[in-house]
This record gives structure tokens, sequence and C-alpha cells, in this order.
């Protein structure tokens, strides 16, 4: 992983407008108050017995740990925030504001900071959709509160 080609992505996304509908961009997507970036993903689909999958999973957390804290650096030690409850008051049917809700369907848990120039939060978090499908490391911007 690029760490300056990251660090440059999500000031860039703080920067940026957030458009008025849902669209995929280059990126990954963005909608009405978020945008959504893939910074890595893995090319594998799992088999076998899980051992290389977890030596994945534990490279793409150390690596959104180092980018994290390179961002603790401009913003301050960042907020451990699960996204259990978000995944759970959705499934019992309560609306999530976005992007909170759809993250909480495959990233478990981020670490979160408040962006001291625009005021935005600012996420990293391992997307884990399903033991067969890749990992990503995923940075978040968004206007929007953490449920």
């Amino acid at each position: 992983m690029d760490i300056a080609r990251s660090l440059a992505l999500i000031e860039s996304l703080c920067a940026q407008e957030f458009p008025a509908a849902y669209g995929r961009t280059e990126h990954g997507e963005s909608g009405p108050g978020y945008h959504i970036a893939a910074l890595r993903t893995s090319g594998d689909f799992w088999e076998g017995d899980g051992t290389e999958r977890e030596e994945t999973e534990a490279q793409y957390e150390a690596d959104r740990d180092g980018l994290g804290e390179r961002l603790t650096e401009r913003w301050g030690p960042p907020q451990a925030f699960s996204l259990y409850s978000v995944l759970e008051r959705a499934m019992d049917g309560e609306d999530m504001a976005e992007p909170w809700g759809v993250l909480s369907n495959h990233v478990p848990d981020v670490q979160l900071w408040r962006s001291a120039e625009s005021g935005r939060w600012v996420a990293l978090g391992v997307s884990q959709w399903d033991k067969e499908l890749p990992f990503q490391l995923l940075a978040v911007v968004t206007e929007t509160d953490p449920p």
C-alpha cells in the first residue's frame, strides 16, 4: 500500500463536494454526504483451511493501522467505533443514515477522526463481505455524524 497516495486521496475526498445522488466513482462510491474509497483490494478468493485468509486479514489491519498513525499525527487519536450496533439496528428495521448503514454490512469497526480542516468525519476500516470475497481497506469521508 502506498501511504502517500492514500493520504492524498483522503485529502482530496475531504475537499470534494458530495454528489446529489448515489453513484460509482473511480475509487469506490459516493452519495449525498459521503465518499467511500477502496484504498487497497486483495485479489484473492479464499479456499482451504483459512490460514492464508487470516494472514491477509492481519496485513490489511496492519495497513489500516499504519495509515491511521499518519492521520493521528494530523488530527489526534482516533475513536474506535464498532458498527455492530448499527447493523443490529438496521436489521431491526431502523433507517440508518449513509454511509453508516451500508458500511455496517461488511465493515465490523472503523477508526474515526474529525478533520480539523474540513470538519468532516474520516474513517478507515477493513471490509470483510464474506469469507470467499476479497478484503478491502476503505477510507470514508462524510459529513454525517456516526449513529
